[in-house]
């Protein structure tokens, strides 16, 4: 079992679960993190940090898609070790429906 960062974390982007991660295994986009599924202990504690409730495990149904955009994302995208401040629209982008579609970027973000 790994997990995994979903749609709802794209324009919201907050960083809660960075900054508990014992072992640094998420990775930075321009516009929403991913969870290294090799680098992930399945230890869980991010998942009830992140405020949009955007991390999942897969072992949750439906998640295909979400393993594959973490596990690629992950290869090319800088490691984040250090919470960085959410974007300051991100409470209004929590829960819009089709986010994937309409507003994810494939750009890295910046990292540490």
């Amino acid at each position: 079992m790994t997990y995994v960062v979903t749609d709802n974390c794209i324009k919201c982007k907050y960083m809660d679960c960075v900054e508990v991660c014992p072992v640094d295994c998420f990775y930075e986009g321009e516009n929403m993190l991913v969870i290294h599924p090799d680098e992930c202990i399945d230890c869980g504690v991010c998942e009830p940090e992140c405020p949009a409730e955007a991390i999942k495990p897969d072992t949750e149904p439906n998640l295909e898609t979400w393993l594959k955009v973490n596990a690629d994302y992950a290869k090319d995208w800088p490691n984040i070790t250090q919470k960085k401040d959410a974007p300051g629209d991100a409470k209004d982008w929590d829960g819009v429906a089709g986010k994937f579609e309409a507003h994810f970027s494939a750009a890295p973000g910046t990292g540490d």
